[in-house]
């Protein structure tokens, strides 16, 4: 019990409760013994009296908030059962963690989800790490597995085990999963695929869905990896246990058989099934008890593919397949045999001669079916020497049928583990360490307990048994190691239980020997056992029941069990009658003879016996309990010989929910699984452990004294015995200091009572200054008040003083202004009177005025009006006549401008010739306007003959005047009559007039109309011409897009195919090496013509750049640039030529395969293994096949590409109509069409396993390209000349066998310019042969060096240059890129294959440098820039309660001065751009290589920061963003940033932004959605989960504020993957700039002495 002294007010205590098993509830007040309760409130608010009879009875206490959510159970400061269970719920439900680390056990709950934790780059990150530094996961345990092996050299156990449905069979296929990921890596083996191939075919045939589990394993495996040394995996063994035989013949209510039978019965459609006569499940008596035919979420069908897929993987042909199910649907066909029960009590029973399902399963084995029907029926008995046929009953009959069928099953189970352990047998090298990794069933309790679960619980006792010796031989060997006086520690051994089963006298004895006994039955077997352990000698784990005699009782580790004893003898004996073994014997099947044939051989029956017709015989027969008690005890010989890991995993809740917790039976679990032991033996001794530096860093305000950190020991053992006065509960140890359990607690508060008395202390100091403060304010306020009063009287009596003066003032100026205005009155009404008088007087006289001109003007108008009136008439009558011709022929012209309106506004309405009908418009107008101006001087010229008339007319008027005088009495009649007339012709002179105004204004506005729409339809032209442009641009622009996207990605394709074939290469290389070795060990020592440097290949061109699709994958292309994608070289990277191994040693098709290709067999492999001669043939096959036929491929493509560039061309230039442009992008678009298709197609063609198996046996077509016309040779100055005996020496001089001190002080590029002058000088003389032998011998050379200094940076970034400038200069002068050039001499040699293979070279070299500086910074980017405090002191003090702790068992890591930090990495890229800088290599490759670099940098940091929780702190973050800092200076000094080598850095910039970040309210959610838009809502979430406070300024973060910042990030769509880590892996495709690269002359080169190839002469 922990300490009386924390029992005090507030705090937190653990009570039992019915529902929840444990609550937490809240002291509220102290606890002082001899009280008899507690008064406790409880979460709810409640307050209950809490009883108590002793102090032992006292609640647990529970433990800091700090410590909520801790990742080891066994770092708690108070370790009891309801800390366990509150932190597994809360890293369940709250952190979504499913692992948790108890110890050495790993405890895994089942989530019944699908978690992106399993990616490959998970498997990634967790490989080389250290298991404490790591968030607990399944990966962790099997690398801590991993490293143990490689490191010790020993073997290792990896122990999982749970109830059905926990999740073990998962778990164990991710830890396979891991082992066959990292240790196949490294040498590209086909055994891991192997290894992985062998989960799906157990399942099919072990697993079977039951009440708890969809996917039950209903039998133990323990399969030992082999790894060699190397720590690659050479090969597997499984063992497999106790397989139930009983679920073949029956299934419980809601439960199904094994998967395989209902698999076959999906799949009975197919073809080659239905030979089978299968139907569907619910018609075969074995499949349908259960009455569950489907599991929701699984397809049947597919899984049988995947199984058939896995029998072919590890080298089951399909002939025995079939066999395998046949033999199958032979059983399912077995139980639906009709067996009927005759005679008088029914003791006899027969099979219908004509019974349907007895005759397909006679066929299906090959067997005599009348026999068969005949021994199901009967059995052979030995009476007197004679042998006799004996009938049975119905009954008999019924089991007989079904013990066959189970044995039948139990064989062929036998047969397919041995026939995958053949296959996963190691085939190479000596098998120096394995893993183990067990994968059995746990502790099983069911209201109806049989034989299984006896056994079951059986081997749960032993390995219980030897977990706990384990856990606790571990906490000795700490104590030894730490120099500890330490007592036992006593622990709960159930050795006495173990003996009550495999004693002597056990239960398996006693059934043993009842067994034997002709009549023993399982009522005499449990009468035995109550003699023997009730009355005879009473055994303190075992009962009787009190309502049975049938049945015993168990008292095991995890529970009491209650057996029925009905059908245990059965079980046990597993028998079945020899006639029917015999008949199967003489089977036509080969597969089944051999299933029962091999039987006899074997020493023991692995799945029970044969019940023969002697008794004498049957009583030697093995039963099943004792193979099985001799099966455990080997299993846990090789579990004691080797180092176990454990994994307990736990089912919580029984409805497969996902993330439901049930309380009730996570309980139940971790009591039965052993957590609750190992968490009891940590708390018996020393469960808290502190380094001296980790407790003075704590600790320090409590311990007195000099303070110094080099005293840090002596100081804690001076002050640490007045801490804790009782030397019992603390012990030292040379580097640690080790706590009993609740004593951390109590450190805790009295730091934390340290503390309270220091802020008390500063409070007291810190309100006295205030209060001091406080006081002078006041005094000066007071002072201040009181001086501003003053101030206000004085200022009020100096403000009346000046208002009595002013008053004086204001009366006197108020009486002079009265005055002055009455003055003023006076005198204004003075003038007013005089002034009105005057104007009366002006007023008069002004009217008499205006009168009398009114008369006089009236006079002059009325004359005036008589005169004009009469002129007026006249006029009119002139115009009159005039305007009548001029209105005629305005009609006729009006009639004309109409028709020409109508004929423009049908041309308008036809909307056609849009131009012509602009310019017909504009035609008209200016026609319209001469004919106005032709109007206007015709009007003008009529009113000058009408201004003519009107003064001949004045004169007759003037005539007709001085008449009337004369005449006076005749004119009056005349002259009106004339008046009346004349003034008739003016108005209709006058209308005239005004409708020809009328109209040619009409005439008008209709012209303005018409020059309006000329300009509305010009505009609307202009935009439609606009528009269609815009739209042609629009359409070109998004066709080059999508070919540049297009291209982008395949080159990225291709560039990883061309990493795949490098491996492929280099495996050809091992085996071709590793046969070389094994023909001299055996005495013939050959030559290998293939390992001459010459015969080698000048390029891959198994993946040239035709296979790859319509877009050239080469990245040498400088008119579409691509975007970089990142590649790195991981344990994760598949290896392609694991599918060679498909090759049968036999085949056929490979030996016309090599007729065909003109390739011979090598006879150095032809003594050695399969795996080598065939992995060998098909790659030389391969290459030669490819080769070919790629090649056409690649010219096709090329005219294909030139034509479509063309295209494209025109179509930016614009200068196309639409229509032409349309036809262009219709072009365009079915050449893609087209393209694609063909990409489709070459795809295909690169897989060599379709390749090798479906490409004809007809030999290949010669090479297409013909040799080019000889030309005259070109006479060029300046080259250097190679004569041909001295090729391979310069070859040699030059590039072979260069020292690399001689080649890294070269000028750069100089072996590359001294070649091209040789092939130039070759080519110019006119022997092309020489010249393009000259420039692959060259190009094979570059190849070889490459390869022999795979991890040097110079050398490597010195032959990039070379192959690179090399490309470049026979490019330049390649007939192409000469042709409109008069400068450059064209190479008359046809090199375009050379130029291919060194543009594939470039991007081998390339590769190889990023891989020799990825392998450098791989072990060094964790450690430097998040482990390095490049900030001293940041977090040295700032250490989390607890987590110091390491997990028992682990290794203790070394801190040592030699840690990585930031110089080493910036060391490495330095060393990187130095070298890339010294050979002059282009810059933006060099920024392509370091965005490369620097992605998997942020990365592979980013990953670990979301894997481990000690990193996500403030003080950590800080340290992270200062190193970061670091780098970006770094990049941004080398003017490496426009190639976004900074960019890559935001993720890992804004994950530590979020470590830094306030974390509280609503808005610091709103910022930090915000600010992380380079995060995916996962990692948000699990950087807020994983967030750690390392002190006590710090929070945790809450869960109300993680939901929060959910909600938000559900509302931002972001295109980030669902995944939680980054894809280390990602392939960025280089794009290498085509630079033309100035004129070499021999001349020029400066070439040092020590290449030696003064031999060169110039020409």
């Amino acid at each position: 019990m922990a300490t009386l002294e924390l029992y005090t007010k507030g705090a937190g205590v653990w009570i039992p409760d019915p529902d929840a098993v444990w609550v937490s509830a809240q002291l509220l007040q102290d606890y002082s013994p001899g009280e008899n309760h507690l008064l406790l409130q409880l979460s709810n608010g409640k307050e209950v009296h809490y009883p108590l009879d002793s102090p032992s009875d006292l609640p647990p206490l529970g433990n800091p908030d700090i410590l909520e959510g801790e990742n080891d159970l066994t770092a708690l400061s108070f370790l009891h059962e309801p800390a366990v269970l509150h932190n597994l719920r809360v890293r369940f439900l709250d952190y979504s963690s499913i692992y948790t680390y108890c110890g050495i056990v790993l405890v895994a709950i089942n989530p019944y989800d699908q978690l992106p934790i399993y990616g490959e780059e998970v498997i990634d990150a967790y490989s080389g790490q250290d298991m404490a530094d790591m968030e607990p996961h399944i990966f962790s345990v099997a690398e801590e597995a991993y490293r143990t092996m490689t490191r010790q050299e020993k073997n290792q156990s990896i122990i999982i085990s749970g109830e059905s449905g926990s999740g073990k069979t998962v778990s164990a296929k991710f830890t396979m999963r891991y082992f066959a990921v990292v240790g196949g890596a490294a040498q590209q083996t086909s055994v891991e695929e192997r290894v992985l191939s062998s989960n799906p075919i157990m399942e099919s045939i072990g697993n079977a869905k039951t009440i708890r589990n969809d996917n039950s394993s209903r039998f133990g495996k323990y399969i030992e990896i082999g790894f060699g040394r190397k720590g690659d995996i050479i090969g597997a063994n499984m063992r497999t246990y106790l397989l139930e035989k009983s679920r073949v013949v029956f299934q419980a209510s809601a439960e199904r058989n094994y998967h395989i039978f209902y698999q076959l019965c999906a799949s009975r459609e197919l073809p080659e099934m239905r030979s089978l006569k299968l139907d569907a499940p619910e018609n075969f008596r074995y499949t349908n008890q259960g009455g569950e035919m489907q599991i929701p979420g699984t397809d049947d069908l597919s899984d049988l593919e995947r199984t058939r897929s896995a029998f072919t993987i590890l080298g089951v042909q399909p002939d025995q397949q079939m066999e395998l199910f046949r033999i199958l649907s032979a059983i399912l066909h077995l139980g639906n045999v009709n067996i009927q029960a005759s005679g008088r009590s029914s003791e006899r029973s027969y099979i219908d001669a004509d019974d349907h399902s007895l005759a397909v399963f006679s066929k299906l084995l090959g067997v005599e079916g009348p026999q068969m029907a005949h021994w199901l029926c009967h059995r052979r008995l030995a009476v007197g020497g004679e042998m006799l046929a004996k009938p049975m009953s119905g009954r008999q009959a019924v089991e007989a049928r079904d013990a066959l069928a189970k044995h039948i099953y139990g064989q062929l189970f036998t047969w397919t583990v041995q026939r995958l352990n053949s296959a996963l047998r190691a085939q190479r090298g000596h098998v120096k360490s394995f893993i183990g990794v067990l994968d059995i069933y746990g502790f099983e309790t069911f209201d109806q307990n049989s034989f299984e679960q006896f056994c079951i619980n059986y081997a749960n006792e032993k390995l219980q048994q030897q977990f706990n010796r384990h856990v606790f031989h571990l906490e000795q060997e700490e104590y030894v190691r730490e120099e500890l006086a330490w007592s036992r520690i006593e622990f709960s051994d159930n050795q006495q239980c173990i003996n009550l089963i495999e004693g002597q006298l056990g239960l398996f004895d006693l059934l043993d020997e009842e067994c034997r006994m002709p009549k023993g039955s399982d009522e005499s077997w449990v009468q035995k056992l109550y003699d023997q352990h009730l009355t005879s000698k009473p055994h303190p784990h075992f009962q009787k029941p009190r309502m049975s005699n049938s049945a015993f009782i168990v008292l095991h580790f995890a529970d009491v069990v209650k057996y029925e004893c009905d059908g245990f003898l059965d079980k046990n004996r597993d028998t079945v009658f020899e006639e029917l073994v015999n008949i199967l014997k003489a089977s036509q099947s080969e597969l089944v003879a051999e299933l029962f044939q091999q039987q006899e051989n074997a020493p023991s029956l692995a799945n029970g016996g044969v019940r023969p017709g002697k008794r004498a015989t049957r009583e030697h027969k093995l039963t099943v309990g004792f193979q099985f008690r001799q099966s455990l005890q080997m299993l846990m010989d090789t579990l004691n010989s080797t180092t176990p890991h454990y994994v307990r995993c736990i089912k919580p809740n029984d409805f497969k929910e996902p993330f439901v917790f049930d309380p009730k039976r996570t309980v139940q679990q971790l009591r039965a699984c052993g957590v609750l032991e190992t968490i009891r033996i940590s708390a018996a001794g020393y469960p808290s452990r502190w380094t001296y530096e980790e407790f003075f860093s704590r600790y320090r305000i409590l311990l007195r004294g000099l303070r110094s950190p080099e005293q840090v020991q002596s100081l804690c053992k001076q002050n640490l015995p007045q801490l804790i006065p009782d030397p019992d509960q603390y012990c030292f140890g040379k580097t640690k200091v080790f706590f009993r359990a609740g004593q951390v607690a109590l450190l805790e508060r009295l730091r934390a009572e340290r503390l309270h008395v220091a802020a008390l202390i500063i409070q007291s100091r810190v309100r006295g200054w205030l209060a001091r403060i406080r006081y002078a304010r006041i005094l000066w306020a007071m002072v201040t008040i009181q001086r501003y009063c003053r101030g206000a009287l004085a200022r009020r009596l100096a403000l009346t003083l000046r208002y009595t003066k002013a008053a004086l003032v204001i009366q006197k100026t108020y009486r002079m202004v009265v005055v002055r205005q009455l003055f003023l009155v006076i005198r204004q009404a003075t003038i007013t009177i005089q002034a009105f008088t005057r104007g009366t007087l002006a007023r008069q006289r002004h009217r008499l005025l205006v009168a009398e001109r009114a008369a006089v003007l009236l006079q002059a108008r009325v004359r005036g009006w008589l005169a004009r009136e009469a002129y007026r008439r006249v006029r009119a009558a002139v115009v009159l006549m005039q305007c009548c011709v001029r209105r005629r022929a305005a009609k006729r012209e009006l009639m004309k401008l109409k028709t020409e309106a109508r004929s423009v506004e049908r041309y308008r309405e036809l909307n056609k010739g849009m131009e012509v009908k602009l310019m017909q418009l504009q035609l008209r107008a200016d026609q319209q306007a001469r004919e106005s101006t032709a109007l206007r001087e015709t009007l003008h010229a009529e009113r000058e003959a009408a201004i003519a008339e009107v003064e001949a007319l004045k004169a007759t008027i003037q005539k007709l005047e001085s008449q009337k005088h004369e005449k006076h009495q005749q004119w009056p009649v005349i002259s009106e009559k004339e008046v009346e007339e004349r003034r008739r012709a003016e108005e209709k002179a006058a209308q005239t007039i005004s409708q020809l105004t009328q109209e040619l204004h009409a005439l008008q506005r209709e012209r303005d109309s018409l020059f309006q729409e000329r300009d509305e339809l010009s505009d609307r032209f202009l935009k439609q011409e606009k528009k269609q442009e815009e739209w042609q641009h629009q359409a070109v622009s998004e066709a080059s897009a999508a070919l540049r996207a297009e291209l982008d990605e395949e080159r990225r394709k291709y560039q990883g195919l061309l990493r795949e074939f490098a491996r492929l290469e280099q495996r050809y290389d091992n085996l071709r090496d590793m046969s070389l070795l094994t023909e001299r060990a055996k005495g013939h020592r050959r030559t290998d013509s293939t390992q001459s440097l010459s015969f080698e290949p000048p390029s891959p061109t198994l993946l040239s750049p035709q296979s790859l699709g319509p877009l050239s994958p080469s990245p040498f292309q400088p008119s579409l640039p691509s975007p970089e994608e990142v590649r790195r070289i991981s344990v994760t990277s598949f290896s392609s030529e694991r599918r060679l191994s498909v090759w049968s040693i036999d085949s056929p098709m490979q030996d016309q395969l090599m007729e065909g290709m003109d390739v011979a067999k090598d006879h150095v492999v032809k003594m050695t293994g399969e795996d080598l001669a065939h992995a060998y043939d098909a790659v030389r096959v391969a290459n030669k096949l490819l080769e070919g036929q790629l090649c056409d491929r690649r010219r096709q493509w090329e005219e294909e590409l030139e034509a479509l560039r063309c295209q494209l061309a025109v179509a930016i230039s614009g200068s196309c109509s639409a229509a032409q442009q349309q036809e262009l992008l219709e072009a365009r678009e079915q050449e893609c069409v087209k393209l694609r298709r063909e990409l489709k197609e070459l795809r295909n063609t690169v897989s060599l396993r379709r390749l090798l198996t479906q490409v004809p046996p007809s030999p290949l077509t010669a090479e297409t390209s013909s040799c080019p016309t000889q030309q005259k040779p070109a006479t060029v100055t300046g080259l250097l000349e190679c004569r041909k005996r001295d090729e391979t020496k310069l070859i040699k001089n030059l590039i072979t066998d260069i020292r690399v001190d001689s080649a890294v002080s070269l000028p750069p590029g100089l072996p590359a310019s001294v070649i091209f002058l040789c092939v130039r000088q070759a080519d110019c003389s006119g022997d092309q042969t020489r010249a393009r032998s000259l420039c692959s011998a060259a190009v094979t050379a570059m190849k070889a060096a490459l390869k022999k200094y795979s991890n040097d940076v110079s050398m490597t970034a010195l032959w990039l240059k070379n192959v690179y400038l090399l490309h470049d200069l026979l490019t330049q002068h390649s007939p192409k890129s000469t042709l409109g050039s008069d400068e450059l001499v064209p190479l008359t040699a046809d090199i375009s294959d050379l130029i291919r293979a060194l543009s594939d070279l470039c991007i081998q070299a390339y590769q190889q440098l990023l891989s020799i500086t990825e392998t450098h910074l791989q072990n060094i980017i964790v450690p430097a820039l998040l482990e390095a405090e490049t900030i001293p002191g940041l977090c040295g003090s700032a250490v989390k309660l607890g987590t110091s702790r390491k997990r028992a068992g682990s290794d203790p890591r070394t801190v040592g001065g030699d840690a990585p930090t930031m110089a080493s990495v910036l060391r490495e890229l330095g060393a990187l751009h130095t070298a890339l800088s010294h050979q002059a290599l282009p810059p933006t490759l060099i920024e392509q290589a370091f965005h490369q670099l620097t992605y998997l940098i942020s990365a592979s940091a980013l990953n670990s920061l979301l894997l481990r929780k000690d990193m996500c702190s403030w003080s950590r973050g800080m340290q992270i963003r200062y190193n970061v800092s670091i780098l970006e200076e770094w990049l941004r000094s080398r003017s490496l940033q426009a190639g976004g080598a900074v960019a890559t850095l935001e993720p890992l910039i804004q994950a530590v932004q979020l470590l830094q970040a306030g974390k509280k309210t609503e808005a610091d959610a709103r910022a930090l959605v915000q600010t992380c838009t380079a995060l995916s809502s996962q990692q948000i979430v699990k950087i807020l989960t994983l967030y750690t406070p390392h002190s006590d300024l710090d929070e945790r973060v809450t869960l109300n504020f993680i939901r929060s910042v959910q909600g938000l990030l559900k509302q931002r769509s972001d295109g980030h993957p669902p995944q939680i880590l980054m894809d280390v892996r990602r392939v960025f495709p280089v794009t290498f700039p085509y630079l033309p690269p100035t004129v070499v002359h021999a001349e020029q080169l400066v070439i040092p002495d020590s290449l030696k190839i003064s031999f060169l002469r110039k020409a």
